[in-house]
């Protein structure tokens, strides 16, 4: 049965790179991409176990394969989210056993390319031990439990993601918790790093982290065979138990978790609607720029694919502090960092209408006062919080002197992001997550061109805003103060013109391309 599963996987993976070019040149791409990286791992492992000693093989097996385990969890988030070709929810209707579930799943993350790629790398660090013919066994032993372990760890954090088996919002709110840990994970190891007594040189605190990960799951499968190369046979053999109680525990809390994500019923909401209550819809002034800034204004309150990009706003401060302190300047401004990224959010809006955006259409809304009334609905929760982050980050580092310049270029950013994304949006559909969807799900039908448009925003924004930004820069380098003040008005100014131009050029091509859009929207497969 799971072999049966196995090879459906790989047919689907066959049939989906056949249908869409750019997924196979994307493909290609990824696995060139894994071949030139395990050629040059493997050829900087027998360079170490050439001319180095074996604590300088240590540190690099524990910190490598630490790093290793961190990236199964942390690099699916980052780059493209879990392979969901094959997952709990697809198989739970079919006559699998739970075991046999799991065995699917882990043999999937196995024979992909990462768990291919993990493999070869694991079994090539042996070249670590080459000259220790029992480290060296030992460590092809240790290679098969330390993959395990890695991918074990992703399915749990992928299966914890989807909620446990909640309704829709606990599966968000776990989904979105365990996404802000991830996105802070690199953070707090940096900060822990930095913890570490330097000693006489910076070698000396890799020595003591790999001493620390050496005892942990993250590196514990790793810092065996170097124990035995060591001969220190009753901590290599204390490790060893720890390995394998690490791959128990991982299965005992991913069968737990996965039981209860494929076998527990939804919960309906008991929550009655009031008769007569408009939210929004009852506040905003009438016609069609009111509606969609109603809309638009509810989605980036209550929908969680906004909010979750919303989640930067108090997280890149955060990761700006853990990496630099609070008194760089990087920290103090993060509010330009954040404004960048949280203004080209909407950069393909219409796509998280799905197939509801027939309802804009039937609606008759110009096309003009539907790109307005979704940049007003973004700028109402984007611009207070901006200028929240640029005000506290400044206070915090006590660079008041950064103010304006910060303030500038947040400003020059955030309303150039609106502007392109004006436009944009009645341009880019893309497929993007189903309401409730895991923030680690892979949504079906994303292509190398889809992810190389958001580049294309980003020069756009940049370019538009670089008027301010370039004053701003020269003001805050040079401390003139008066440029840096002066940054701010441009950016006004700039930043509003920017705006009418994208919401007048953005609607004709939404009147014009309207229902193209819906087509496209619907061409996409279900997320």
């Amino acid at each position: 049965m799971v072999a049966t599963v196995l090879r459906l996987r790989y047919r689907v993976l066959a049939n989906t790179l056949s249908r869409n070019p750019w997924q196979l040149v994307g493909f290609v791409f990824g696995m060139l991409w894994a071949a030139g990286a395990l050629l040059l791992l493997v050829i900087g492992l027998v360079a170490l176990a050439i001319w180095q000693g074996p604590e300088q093989a240590r540190v690099v097996a524990v910190l490598g394969g630490s790093l290793l385990v961190l990236g199964w969890v942390v690099g699916p988030v980052i780059i493209a989210g879990a392979d969901t070709s094959v997952d709990a929810a697809r198989l739970a209707p079919f006559p699998l056993t739970m075991r046999q579930l799991m065995l699917a799943l882990a043999g999937t993350g196995l024979t992909g390319i990462p768990g291919i790629a993990t493999t070869v790398a694991a079994l090539a660090a042996m070249v670590l031990w080459v000259r220790r013919p029992a480290a060296a066994v030992v460590a092809v032993v240790c290679a098969a439990i330390g993959v395990l372990i890695c991918v074990l760890a992703s399915r749990l954090v992928t299966t914890l993601a989807s909620g446990l088996g909640a309704g829709r919002r606990g599966r968000e709110l776990v989904g979105t918790v365990v996404l802000a840990l991830v996105i802070l994970s690199g953070p707090i190891i940096t900060g822990a790093m930095a913890l570490l007594d330097a000693g006489d040189a910076p070698l000396q605190r890799l020595w003591q982290a790999a001493g620390i990960l050496g005892w942990t799951p993250l590196g514990v499968a790793w810092a065996v065979p170097a124990d035995v190369a060591a001969g220190a046979w009753l901590a290599a053999a204390v490790k060893l138990v720890i390995a394998v109680a690490s791959i128990v525990l991982l299965w005992i809390a991913w069968g737990a978790a996965l039981r209860a994500s494929v076998s527990a019923p939804p919960r309906r909401s008991t929550r009655a609607a009031k008769a007569g209550a408009l939210g929004l819809f009852g506040r905003m002034p009438t016609g069609g720029v009111g509606a969609t800034w109603a809309r638009s204004l509810t989605a980036w309150l209550r929908d969680p694919r906004y909010l979750r990009q919303l989640i930067l706003v108090p997280l890149m401060p955060i990761v700006f502090a853990f990496t630099g302190g609070v008194g760089s300047t990087l920290f103090a401004a993060s509010g330009a960092v954040v404004a960048f990224l949280v203004s080209i959010v909407g950069y393909t809006d219409v796509s998280y209408d799905g197939t509801a955006f027939a309802t804009v259409l039937a609606s008759g809304v110009r096309g003009r006062h539907d790109r307005l009334g979704r940049l007003l609905g973004a700028a109402c929760v984007g611009v207070p919080a901006i200028l929240v982050v640029a005000f506290v980050t400044v206070a915090v580092s006590g660079a008041w002197q950064l103010l304006p310049a910060v303030l500038g270029a947040s400003v020059a950013l955030m309303l150039s992001g609106y502007a392109v994304s004006a436009v944009s949006s009645a341009l880019i559909v893309s497929p993007v997550a189903a309401p409730g969807d895991s923030p680690f799900k892979t949504v079906p039908g994303q292509t190398f061109v889809n992810g190389l448009l958001v580049f294309v925003v980003m020069a756009g924004v940049v370019v538009l805003a670089a008027p301010a930004v370039v004053l701003a820069l020269i003001g805050a380098i040079a401390g003139q103060t008066l440029l840096a003040w002066l940054s701010l008005p441009v950016a006004v100014v700039v930043g509003v013109a920017a705006m009418i131009a994208g919401v007048v050029i953005g609607g004709r091509i939404l009147d014009r391309t309207g229902p193209d859009l819906l087509q496209r929207i619907k061409a996409f497969p279900v997320g």
